[in-house]
């Protein structure tokens, strides 16, 4: 399906980031995200909004898209999955981590379609009660999941054969990644997806729903749109039944 095709393109929401930022004369807080986003989605033929982080106006945000991308991006405060701080755990923005709770677990809810990407997918795993790995390096030893900070970590995973993102990708897919975290106890409802070559678990989703798939790599980094295209496709389905 070319949803570009339509009258009206599926809107799909992208979470930002509030950050300092600098252009021009300008060194302030803005909400931003990495354009890399907003190309995947236009190129799978979906109209790209972005979604400041907020607890208010959570109905009127989902009214007004058709789909949603949680965004990668800084840890999340380990408080919300019962852990305490690991010395590797840095940049907890609570005020977003409270902000993309509540607005994933409304949507999901309303059954609209979500693509979790990275710190997103964790996002979506503590939202379904589970929690999460604070330092993968502990657990597999090294940093290949995030060896340079500020590049992504080329590498294969595998897809878990009946999964709606083997269906999207295929039994393999080549991946960029860049995270120190990772999933621990999968949240209630979720499934696992794909593993990383250690065996590192890489992405979960959730069967109940037409289109919510949580993965710990960057698509948007990549050349493959099949899980924009996906989404996009997903979002049409949900704006056709609900506009």
């Amino acid at each position: 399906m070319n949803a570009s095709s339509n009258v009206a393109r599926p809107v799909v929401g992208i979470t930002t980031y509030v950050t300092s930022a600098k252009w021009g004369y300008w060194d302030t807080e803005a909400a931003l995200v990495p354009a890399d986003y907003v190309r995947a989605v236009e190129r799978a033929g979906g109209r790209p909004l972005l979604v400041p982080p907020s607890t208010d106006g959570v109905d009127e945000t989902l009214g007004a898209v058709d789909a949603l991308i949680f965004s990668g991006g800084s840890d999340l405060g380990p408080e919300l999955y019962g852990q305490d701080p690991h010395p590797e755990t840095f940049g907890v923005h609570e005020e977003r981590d409270r902000a993309e709770l509540t607005l994933l677990e409304a949507a999901l809810d309303r059954d609209m379609p979500v693509l979790a990407i990275c710190r997103g997918s964790q996002v979506l795993n503590v939202a379904c009660g589970g929690d999460l790995v604070q330092h993968l390096p502990d657990v597999v030893g090294d940093e290949k999941h995030k060896h340079t900070p500020g590049t992504f970590a080329d590498h294969n995973v595998t897809l878990e054969k009946g999964t709606k993102l083997a269906s999207v990708l295929g039994d393999r897919a080549p991946v960029k990644s860049h995270h120190h975290q990772g999933f621990g106890r999968v949240g209630e409802g979720l499934r696992v997806a794909a593993h990383a070559e250690d065996g590192t678990v890489e992405a979960v989703e959730d069967p109940s729903h037409r289109f919510a798939l949580g993965v710990l790599w960057h698509p948007e980094a990549g050349e493959d749109m099949k899980l924009f295209e996906g989404l996009v496709e997903a979002a049409a389905s949900y704006r056709a039944e609900h506009r």
